[in-house]
């Protein structure tokens, strides 16, 4: 099998599996889903969790995807890597050191695994307008709006689901403008910070 039947595979696999197990992204999906577009072309960005990104990303990294940035924050940091025509891979991990006693991360990746999505994002053009529209069909989201109007980026989190009494996953919203294609840090760490375990 080529590379790209096998990424291609694999992001449907992984997708699927997170579709299935996150109720805010199903009520997305079923609403795209009746309009013909589907789940997969909005999709923006994959989010994994693990205890050592570069050994994580190999197996993306082995299927085309390529390091394009680090990004880092008090107790985390994650690597982005992408592949032309693919959502951008955004890859977590808590500091291995004194730094990453605090993160949320290794207690999810203990709970959960590193082979599953912790959040996909999916693009949409008015950030307020999707918001509405999905807390109608009754999605909750977590926090406020992180970024300025008419900033680059603007995203939010649907509230988590819950496994076993522990927050799993969630759904981004995420508003770009102006071309942006990057992360920008305050605003992820605050996202992380939305639905850290209370």
């Amino acid at each position: 099998m080529d590379r790209t039947r096998e990424l291609d595979e694999l992001m449907e696999r992984m997708v699927a599996h997170y579709v299935a197990g996150n109720a805010a992204a199903r009520v997305l999906k079923a609403m795209l889903d009746d309009t013909g577009v589907g789940f997969f072309p909005v999709v923006d960005h994959v989010t994994l969790r693990t205890l050592d990104i570069d050994r994580r990303a190999e197996q993306f990294v082995g299927l085309g995807y390529a390091y394009d940035e680090t990004l880092q924050y008090d107790d985390w940091y994650a690597k982005v890597y992408r592949k032309s025509g693919y959502p951008a891979l955004f890859v977590d991990q808590a500091y291995p050191d004194d730094r990453g006693r605090t993160s949320i991360i290794p207690g999810w990746v203990r709970k959960f695994g590193d082979q599953v999505f912790h959040h996909v994002a999916v693009r949409v053009e008015d950030i307020e307008l999707a918001i509405d529209r999905l807390k109608r069909k009754g999605v909750v989201f977590a926090g406020k709006i992180v970024g300025a109007p008419g900033g680059q980026l603007r995203q939010i989190f649907s509230a988590p689901e819950m496994v076993d009494g522990q927050p799993f996953s969630v759904l981004e919203l995420a508003e770009r403008h102006r071309g942006y294609q990057g992360f920008l840090p305050p605003q992820a760490d605050s996202l992380m910070k939305s639905t850290a375990p209370r």
